[in-house]
């Protein structure tokens, strides 16, 4: 007990024995009891005849309601009970009630030592230890990037990417050291300025004459990692006044004369093609283009350049490059569509939709994410008028709702499904396990294409869709200050609410699993479709009946989607269970893809444990899974998103306003 305390215990005692409850009979006795009052009541002739008639008056007032209680209840019982009749009663019980009704509890007072002990077990003042505990789970992400860099530094440097089992580089991407360009951002943020320093200083010294002498890129890839990777440099760096995290590295204008060059030869992907749909590979150094062998882009591919290419225009000031995007958008406009849904691919030559198949996952998913982070980096602009881009992303939500969401049996889990070949067709052939499955039970094909015109698959890709979702409803404000404003819709609420019900869904296809970690693609138990024997692993979850893993989707890819989807909805909702979920995941991470050498590896099934390794380390784990993990345990103030937009590679990017 503090020595400093106001009062002392007796104090405290008494003032919470006033407050204690105690019965009608121990109220009257000890008062009649007391001694004064027992002397003036013996002494005083009118006190005993009052207090006799006092004690006669109960008597008679619960006599009477009991007997009126009696009667009503035996006419009710006869069918002869009248409403006047139960009106009394009730009265008198109402009247009886007042009479003896309880005094107003009041919580006990506390002493302030008791009320620090009392708050400590609730729970109540424990914040600033939860957020020590957050901080150091973020020490453990940060130890985590700082582990797989060390590994692709050692074994790999100057390489895509790390085949850490083999402790050997690939290019895969078109040799421009893509994992060093994309992991640079991600070690500004974590202010990891030795990181900062050694990717500077590689990007300084070679990545130029790489741009110069390389062949053959992908013009996706390239800019969202490789332009999209250098353009947040220069903004985290210090460049357009943006805000300053590293302390080392090159000076802002290196990364951004390095962007220019490389983004004048991806420019010939525009200016090559005869329509705006540009043509999808680059060859660097002549800066050609021309057309995938099957003459087709995907579309999602053709729509995802335009935040980094509208950014550079920014800070650059040549409009070329956000000219040439933003034709690709207001192209897209124009052509026709399935509820705001469409195809996976379009023709550079024709500039049409190709087939019909439509999906959110490949080739078709950061077509809907671009829509509403263009619109949110350019609303504020002076540049003309985007809001068609917002509503090109509503009219495809509703479609999302009407075509292609779908619950699971039992658990009903939601999830998004696809239409390989359009609204009215059939199952596509390419998912050729589905169709072997089906084959095997029925001579019937044509009935079962019948029923699953939409197919229950889920890839994990899909999961970026929760993040995009909640990021349209609120436009990157929390929920709360967004409704405080008067800022949603029903529709928002109604799209946020589905982005919470399929983060789940996302969350629970790691935790159904052996290792705790996703599959690449999952189909889910519908009253069409169910295939026993290929759950996950974990018999303990309540979703292992909902959740079907086919022997070639169990491999793990480090994705980042559901984290990036955890950390928005943690950021806009502040529901700390998004938190936890990522921790979690990041568990599993630790425990089943570290390689003690350096780096961290994809994995061949996350069914059994352990689970084989497929020894490649992705660009993507270093500049977006660590990346958007590490954000969700911090601060919210660090890199907020109604001033950043995030491109598809998880680089910041800055919203301008006017």
């Amino acid at each position: 007990m503090s020595k400093s305390l106001p009062y002392s215990m007796k104090d405290v005692h008494y003032d919470n024995a006033k407050f204690r409850h105690r019965s009608l009979f121990k109220v009257i006795t000890q008062t009649l009891l007391t001694s004064n009052m027992r002397r003036e009541c013996v002494s005083c002739s009118t006190g005993k005849f009052l207090g006799l008639l006092m004690i006669f008056g109960l008597a008679c007032l619960m006599l009477t309601h009991t007997n009126k209680a009696h009667s009503v209840s035996d006419g009710l019982a006869k069918g002869i009970g009248t409403n006047e009749e139960h009106k009394e009663v009730t009265d008198v019980g109402i009247r009886f009630k007042k009479l003896f009704r309880r005094a107003p509890r009041l919580p006990p007072r506390l002493s302030p030592d008791e009320k620090i002990i009392h708050l400590n077990f609730t729970g109540k003042l424990n914040e600033p230890n939860v957020e020590e505990q957050w901080k150091a789970r973020q020490q453990n992400v940060k130890d985590a990037f700082t582990h797989a860099w060390s590994g692709y530094k050692k074994f790999a440097m100057g390489y895509d990417e790390l085949m850490p089992v083999s402790r050997l580089g690939v290019d895969g991407l078109g040799g421009l050291g893509a994992t060093v360009v994309d992991a640079l951002d991600t070690a500004m943020i974590m202010g990891l300025d030795e990181v900062v320093s050694e990717a500077g200083s590689w990007i300084e010294s070679h990545l130029l004459d790489r741009i110069r002498q390389k062949g053959q890129v992908n013009l996706f890839e390239t800019t969202i990692r490789v332009l999209g990777g250098l353009l947040s440099a220069y903004h985290l760096s210090g460049g357009d006044q943006g805000v300053t995290l590293a302390q080392k590295g090159p000076k802002p204008t290196i990364y951004l004369d390095i962007a220019k060059n490389l983004a004048d030869r991806l420019l010939s992907a525009f200016t090559s093609s005869p329509t705006a749909i540009p043509f999808s590979d680059v060859v660097l150094r002549d800066s050609s283009a021309h057309s995938a062998p099957d003459g087709l882009s995907s579309t999602s591919e053709v729509s995802t350049l335009q935040l980094e290419f509208n950014y550079l225009s920014a800070i650059s000031g040549d409009p070329t490059y956000s000219t040439e995007g933003m034709k690709v958008l207001a192209h897209l406009k124009t052509l026709p569509k399935t509820e705001g849904l469409v195809p996976i691919y379009i023709s550079p030559h024709s500039g049409e939709f190709s087939g019909e198949n439509i999906r959110l996952g490949s080739r078709g998913d950061s077509y809907y994410e671009y829509l509403i982070k263009v619109w949110l980096q350019l609303r504020d602009t002076e540049d003309g008028n985007f809001t068609y881009l917002h509503d090109m992303f509503e009219e495809a939500m509703r479609g999302v709702k009407h075509m292609l969401v779908q619950k699971s049996i039992p658990s009903e889990l939601v999830f998004v499904g696809e239409l390989p070949v359009g609204p009215k067709g059939y199952l596509s052939p390419k998912m050729d396990h589905l169709v072997c499955s089906v084959l095997s039970q029925s001579l019937n094909f044509k009935q079962y294409l019948d029923k699953w015109r939409l197919l229950v698959l889920f890839s994990t890709e899909v999961c970026f869709l929760p993040g995009t979702l909640a990021l349209g409803a609120t436009k990157g404000l929390t929920k709360e200050k967004a409704m405080k404003d008067n800022l949603l819709t029903f529709e928002d609420l109604e799209n946020l609410k589905l982005a919470e019900d399929l983060t789940k869904t996302c969350f629970e296809m790691y935790s159904v699993t052996s290792t705790g970690l996703a599959p690449e693609i999952a189909y889910f138990h519908t009253k069409d479709y169910f295939e026993s024997g290929l759950d996950g692993g974990n018999k303990s979850s309540e979703y292992v009946n909902d959740i079907i893993i086919k022997h070639a989707d169990r491999h793990n890819l480090l994705r980042p989607e559901t984290v990036e989807s955890l950390f928005v909805l943690y950021r806009i909702t502040q529901d700390p269970k998004y938190r936890e979920w990522g921790w979690q995941i990041f568990e599993s991470f630790e425990k089943y893809t570290k390689v003690e050498s350096g780096g961290y590896s994809s994995l061949d099934d996350v069914t059994t444990v352990p689970p084989p390794k497929r020894d490649k380390m992705e660009t993507f784990f270093l500049g977006e899974t660590l990346k958007y993990l590490y954000l969700l345990f911090g601060d919210s103030s660090v890199i907020p998103l109604d001033k950043f937009v995030f491109n598809t590679e998880a680089h910041p990017l800055p919203i301008k306003s006017s």
